[in-house]
């Protein structure tokens, strides 16, 4: 199926500018990863991706949303402030930038302190030598990483790992051997478990493929019992958004954990776009554990 929608819908009824789902009470958690697009000089004063001009309307997309967890890629120490300043004063957030120094773009994970209570956190470079901060080798130029984060369900005691990432937008190969990488940090924990990011990739592609390989986790948007949208592109670029565009944005759950309802936002706050890309969104129900005798 192709097209574009209208300026005033998003082909399910729902106006633009509306909140897709917002604060979820517990047992449910609202997920949502978007990649935030970094500032860049030189951008023309009428443009779109103005920082000044996106500022306003990823203000109101936070406000309004308010994400239980919610995966950033693209994020600059300046962007990452300003996200956490819009989200509230409950927000926190891990992970720092994919330098060799710790500094420069990175994929913060934030969090709502009055759900969620951080037991452990650890972030890690996507390359051969995942403890050198700043290290690449699979064919990426630029470093790539994932962050993950352990967390308690200060509401159910649900205790779940997020993940979230930013795959390499050139190389495939790194892309694949990121899948894998993903996979494994999944595994070791051991827990239910979250992915969040922009992996670069569409359905069926090779790392899809291998994120996805003998059902350990499971694309979100396809499982949800209640789709809250239809499959837009999630890399619109500031346009009109598609339906024979590639999502590129993605959440993956471990079996178990039930997905209530899922969705690619095409709203616009405060009249525009925070960002080129679209955020994803879920709302989820972790598996809670059985109580002591």
């Amino acid at each position: 199926m192709s097209g574009g929608v209208s300026s005033d819908g998003d082909g399910d009824g729902r106006a633009f500018g509306e909140v897709l789902v917002g604060p979820t009470a517990p047992p449910e958690l609202h997920v949502m990863t978007y990649n935030i697009r970094r500032p860049v000089a030189h951008v023309m004063p009428h443009s779109p991706d103005r920082w000044e001009t996106r500022r306003p309307h990823l203000a109101a997309l936070l406000e309004a949303e308010q994400p239980s967890i919610l995966g950033t890629q693209e994020a600059m120490p300046q962007t990452a402030g300003f996200v956490r300043h819009s989200l509230g004063r409950h927000y926190r957030s891990i992970g720092h930038g994919r330098s060799a120094n710790g500094g420069g773009e990175g994929c913060p994970l934030f969090y709502d302190t009055r759900r969620l209570e951080l037991l452990d956190w650890s972030q890690q470079a996507l390359s051969p030598t995942p403890d050198v901060p700043g290290s690449t080798g699979w064919g990426n130029r630029v470093p790539r990483i994932l962050v993950a984060g352990i967390f308690r369900d200060r509401a159910t005691s649900a205790h779940f790992v997020a993940v979230n990432t930013h795959f390499d937008h050139l190389s495939r190969r790194s892309r694949v051997l990121a899948a894998g990488a993903v996979r494994e940090i999944v595994a070791s924990c051991g827990l239910p478990a979250v992915v969040t990011g922009d992996l670069n990739s569409g359905e069926a592609t090779a790392p899809l493929q291998e994120l996805l390989r003998d059902g350990e986790l499971l694309d979100a948007y396809a499982i949800a019992a209640s789709r809250l949208t239809p499959e837009w592109g999630s890399f619109p670029n500031y346009g009109t958004p598609r339906l024979d565009r590639k999502r590129i944005d993605w959440i993956a759950t471990t079996p178990g954990i039930e997905v209530i309802e899922a969705g690619i936002n095409p709203h616009r706050y405060a009249g525009g776009f925070g960002s080129d890309h679209l955020a994803v969104q879920a709302v989820l129900r972790m598996p809670v554990p059985a109580p002591e005798p």
